[in-house]
């Protein structure tokens, strides 16, 4: 594409400006407490939706990002090691204060730590399970370069949903993430958390509009089911800043309402699907809070049985 020529917005993509009390909790509660969330750092569209309604997917280990995908507009640069071990503590303290019932835990990549987060990825879901135990924890998690011992880590802690993206197709991933990532990396990590815990509901996602075909995100959704996932997400890419990549394609509604129903029709459990969705999407979390309960009731109708 001209370098010159950037692809002008369509009306479908306007964004609701962020406002309303619970909006204005989170932010302040964030704030007071030093907690990072990924909706104001990756500037999420939906941060006004889902904010209002009191959801919102808090960011793990800082605001600094060992690697530099060039998609995304979280800082990049050497974190020296340095971690909150107390983050843990305030995290509960504040989805305690903001009465979540269903919370995303995501995080930087920290390839200086010697074990890339794992443990505080672990401790933090622990912790939250501890302090509030019927709530649902879902984790969008690094893929710790594959290491068996590092994902088992994570897995143990008992997230209720366990995602991590391949972010695009297979041919687009090296001009796309960062050159540590892989998209055949990124299938592992969901491949081997079934074969560690089954019962875990894993979750992938999926950028548009970065000149992807549609024969590739097909493949990608062939691959991803290969694996056993379980939920898959389609949003729209939009350029972040002037020095990431440019937009190749806004994707109408109607293509994604065919990718949502393709998606549907080869099994996976859940798929949310437009051009304002993200990984972590309000109505997805819903989705899945239901499946969830319904399968804790269940599990407990069986022991009394018993």
């Amino acid at each position: 594409m001209d370098a010159k020529k950037i692809l002008p917005k369509p009306n479908w993509l306007k964004i609701k400006p962020p406002g309303g009390e619970k909006y204005l909790q989170i932010k302040e509660l964030s704030k007071e407490l030093n907690i990072a969330t990924v909706c104001q750092e990756a500037r999420c569209p939906n941060m006004a939706e889902c904010w209002g309604g009191g959801t919102a997917t808090f960011m793990l280990m800082g605001e600094v990002c060992t690697r530099g995908c060039r998609f995304c507009s979280v800082k990049t640069g050497n974190p020296k090691g340095v971690i909150d071990k107390d983050e843990p503590r305030k995290l509960g303290v504040a989805i305690s204060k903001m009465g979540l019932e269903y919370v995303v835990l995501t995080s930087v990549d920290r390839d200086d730590l010697p074990d890339e987060g794992a443990g505080h990825f672990a401790e933090s879901v622990s912790v939250l399970k501890e302090l509030k135990p019927d709530l649902i924890v879902e984790v969008l998690a690094p893929d710790f370069h594959g290491k068996t011992e590092l994902i088992e880590k994570l897995v143990s802690s008992k997230p209720d949903v366990y995602a991590h993206n391949v972010e695009t197709v297979r041919r687009l991933t090296k001009r796309v993430r960062d050159p540590r990532a892989g998209y055949d990396l990124s299938l592992d990590v969901l491949s081997q958390v079934k074969k560690i815990d089954a019962t875990r509901y894993t979750k992938s996602s999926i950028m548009l509009g970065l000149g992807e075909t549609d024969e590739e995100i097909l493949e990608c959704l062939n691959d991803l089911r290969s694996v056993d996932c379980d939920v898959v997400t389609f949003g729209q890419y939009l350029q972040p800043t002037k020095l990431k990549l440019k937009v190749e394609e806004y994707v109408t509604p109607e293509k994604f309402q065919f990718w949502q129903k393709t998606a549907e029709d080869m099994g996976f459990l859940y798929v949310a699907s437009g051009p304002l969705v993200r990984s972590s999407y309000k109505a997805g979390e819903f989705f899945m809070k239901g499946i969830i309960n319904k399968n804790k009731q269940l599990a407990n109708a069986n022991e009394v049985r018993v």
